[in-house]
């Protein structure tokens, strides 16, 4: 397994909300994770920062996982717990009243990938079938689209595109989607925040994932293509790659 992670303020922001990361358990087995925080300084960060620390060391304590039942279940119980966490934390803590966050997390083993969704930052997959987005927006208007009461065209440029139906953290309880799918030697999967969606088309991350390089320029590439599109908002990514020859690589750029 190789993977990098990169993550961008981007070119009008002045802070960085996301947070995102790559993780080892004591078996080799990897969870990437992207969040994207809302609820302005000091409370979107706040929300990010504070999923990545409470996965991660929920993380630490796992073993191996044989099973994509129990990756499903690891993935339902803790994200679960993290949504309590932030949300009794904006309870206490006025500053942060309303903060909340996306979330999109990957177990990659080396039979299979399972991800949980919140939110509208995505998980898309490169394979022999080709390039395709796994999860669905948790988004105003995805549900206009998914009802047909606005076409995917007039989605891209709808005035409340950023409204969410779905946030870690602000409510009591939280829905998450959970799937899992073979994952196997030469796959490719790219987690991403809507800073990186809402600029690079389809076409273009299938192209740039396509291309020749390391991961690490690939991830940078894209970057920079949202970068050069606007960058308004913060960027961050996961690339994860399942491959054999190389089981050990993993890049961390933060």
């Amino acid at each position: 397994m190789k993977a990098v992670f990169m993550t961008d303020r981007g070119k009008v922001r002045q802070h960085n909300e996301d947070n995102g990361g790559i993780y080892v358990n004591s078996s080799g087995q990897r969870l990437a994770i992207v969040a994207d925080g809302m609820g302005g300084h000091r409370a979107g960060d706040v929300a990010s920062e504070m999923t990545l620390t409470s996965l991660k060391e929920f993380w630490d304590q796992t073993d191996d996982f044989q099973t994509a039942d129990e990756a499903e279940g690891w993935l339902q119980k803790y994200i679960a717990e993290v949504n309590t966490i932030l949300y009794e934390h904006s309870k206490v803590n006025e500053q942060c009243e309303g903060m909340g966050t996306t979330v999109v997390a990957a177990i990659c083993t080396d039979r299979f990938a399972t991800i949980a969704n919140i939110g509208d930052s995505r998980c898309y997959i490169l394979n022999e079938s080709g390039f395709q987005q796994l999860t669905e927006d948790h988004s105003l208007v995805n549900e206009l689209v998914r009802s047909g009461q606005i076409s995917k065209e007039d989605a891209e440029h709808h005035p409340r595109k950023n409204v969410l139906l779905r946030a870690l953290g602000t409510e009591a309880a939280v829905e998450m989607d959970i799937k899992t799918i073979t994952f196997e030697d030469g796959d490719l999967l790219l987690l991403c925040s809507d800073g990186l969606s809402n600029k690079v088309s389809v076409a273009e991350m299938s192209e740039i994932l396509n291309s020749g390089g390391t991961l690490e320029e690939k991830a940078s590439v894209l970057i920079d293509k949202a970068n050069d599109n606007g960058g308004e908002d913060n960027i961050t990514l996961v690339i994860a790659e399942y491959d054999e020859s190389n089981e050990s690589g993993m890049i961390n750029d933060d």
